[in-house]
C-alpha cells in the first residue's frame, strides 16, 4: 500500500469562461410532473410555516403569543401529511421492501407485485371509508381557539385518502401496462438503469 497522497487535478478556468456560463438560457421549467395535490400541499405547508413563524414572533419577541397559531399549524400539518402521502403514492415513494423480488422468478414477482397493488388499493379504499364515517360523526365540532369547524380538516383527510386510492389505482394500471413495478425493477425508477 502506497503512503503517498493522490494528486488533485485542477483544470484552470478563466473568469471569462465562468461568465459565459451565465449567458446560456436556462432550461424551461417543466411543471407537468406535479399533480393537484402537490400544489394544495405546498399551500398548506406555507400556511403552517406562516403560523409557526407568527407564533415564534409573538411568543419570543412580543412576549404575548397568539394561541390560535399553534392549533392552525397542527391542522395544517395534518393536511400536509395526508396530502403528501397521496403524492408519495403517485410517485411510488412510500417505504417498500423489494429484497424478496431478487430471489423470485419473474412470473412469481409479477404475481406478488400485482397482489401488493391490489392490497394497497383495498387498504386506501377502506381507510377512506373509515375516515368518512368518522368525519360524519363530528360535523359540528368547532376548533378550540377559533370558531371554525374541525370538519374542514377531517374532510381534507377524507379527500386525501380518496386521492390515495385513486392514485393507487393509477399506479396499479401503469404497472400492469408496463409489465413491472418499482418492486420488481427498482433500477428502472431510480435512474440507475440506462
Amino acid at each position: 500500500m502506497s503512503s503517498e497522497t493522490p494528486q488533485e487535478i485542477h483544470t484552470p478556468v478563466t473568469s471569462e469562461e465562468i461568465a459565459h456560463v451565465f449567458d446560456e438560457a436556462p432550461p424551461p421549467a417543466d411543471l407537468s410532473g406535479y399533480g393537484v395535490e402537490d400544489w394544495v400541499t405546498l399551500a398548506a405547508f406555507w400556511l403552517m410555516v406562516g403560523c409557526v413563524v407568527l407564533q415564534f414572533f409573538t411568543r419570543y419577541v412580543l412576549n404575548d403569543s397568539y394561541a390560535w397559531t399553534e392549533e392552525i399549524a397542527i391542522y395544517a400539518l395534518i393536511v400536509v401529511v395526508f396530502l403528501g402521502a397521496s403524492m408519495c403514492v403517485r410517485a411510488s415513494r412510500h417505504i417498500q421492501v423489494d429484497f424478496i423480488y431478487r430471489y423470485l422468478s419473474p412470473g412469481a414477482g409479477r404475481i406478488l407485485s400485482t397482489g401488493v397493488d391490489m392490497l394497497r388499493i383495498a387498504f386506501f379504499g377502506y381507510a377512506t371509508w373509515l375516515m368518512y364515517k368518522y368525519a360524519s360523526l363530528i360535523p359540528d365540532e368547532m376548533m378550540t381557539t377559533i370558531q371554525f369547524p374541525k370538519s374542514i380538516v377531517f374532510n381534507a383527510v377524507v379527500i386525501a385518502f380518496a386521492l390515495m386510492t385513486l392514485r393507487a389505482i393509477q399506479v396499479a394500471w401503469q404497472n400492469a401496462r408496463r409489465g413491472y413495478s418499482v418492486l420488481e425493477r427498482p433500477s428502472a425508477f431510480d435512474g440507475s438503469e440506462a
